[in-house]
């Protein structure tokens, strides 16, 4: 590949690193720069968002070794209880909606919507979350719902898995946004982990599309995915210690905006 080609996929893997645990849909994000930076395999997609995945590990990575050395701890073993039930139910609606043919749309119209519907669910959401009492407890119901949520994200992109499984957790209990998000966040290292496993096992096998892929913008697009992720998550993560995500919702609302704009222009389709 070019410099140019290898330009292009840094852009991608920035993209993917800013975007994945912002509540904006890293999804959405792909679909509309892959329109203009030329589409990219199934297999580049997933390795970038391993890149994501693997910096969430790392900023977690006490918390996680802390379920293996704390295990004896109630409190611990239910926490880890709640994370594997969202992920079963995540793990086998997912394979469901596999089953079923449902697959990510590569237009911009249903992305422009879900942004502009999801900024408005998530001012609304955080109003009346706000109104209930603060709390870091995250109950059975919350874990089994985020496993949901999950899968809704996942089949209709431009919702954003950060934000439907974040403000289903704040509206169902969890109203403490930093403990929400931490759920939210550490209940999504298996689940991308298992699905990036799956599709690129799947991707594997077959030997044409492994033997046609830049193996060195993939290494470039991977490295900024996981940079990129560390800093916007550490960042995210102060910021909401005393802010709400009421400028996340806002800026969905505009991008839609822009987006149904573009569309009547040509520019995007």
């Amino acid at each position: 590949m070019d410099l140019t080609g290898l330009i292009q996929a840094l852009i991608l893997g920035i993209i993917e690193g800013i975007t994945e645990f912002l509540p904006i849909s890293s999804t959405g994000h792909l679909i509309i720069a892959e329109q203009w930076l030329g589409a990219r395999s199934d297999m580049f997609n997933i390795v970038i968002q391993a890149g994501a995945i693997l910096a969430v590990t790392v900023i977690y990575w006490k918390r996680l070794l802390g379920f293996i050395t704390g295990w004896r701890n109630r409190e611990t073993r239910l926490y880890l209880g709640k994370l594997i039930v969202a992920f079963l139910v995540t793990s086998v609606l997912g394979l469901l909606a596999k089953k079923l043919g449902f697959k990510l749309p590569e237009t911009v119209v249903p992305i422009a919507w879900a942004l502009v519907i999801g900024g408005f669910w998530m001012i609304l959401a955080e109003h009346y979350a706000a109104k209930k009492p603060e709390s870091s407890h995250v109950s059975w119901t919350v874990a089994v719902v985020v496993g949901v949520a999950q899968v809704i994200a996942g089949v209709f992109p431009g919702t954003s898995r950060s934000a439907s499984t974040i403000f289903a957790a704040m509206l169902l209990g969890t109203g403490n946004r930093a403990a929400a998000t931490e759920f939210a966040f550490l209940v999504g290292i298996p689940t991308m982990y298992a699905a990036s496993a799956y599709e690129i096992v799947s991707t594997l096998k077959d030997g044409a599309a492994t033997a046609s892929e830049d193996w060195l913008a993939l290494a470039i697009a991977f490295v900024a995915s996981a940079i990129t992720a560390f800093v916007s998550v550490k960042w995210l993560l102060g910021y909401i210690q005393t802010n709400r995500f009421t400028a996340f919702a806002v800026y969905r609302v505009l991008f839609g905006g822009l987006l149904f704009a573009m569309l009547l222009t040509g520019w995007v389709h």
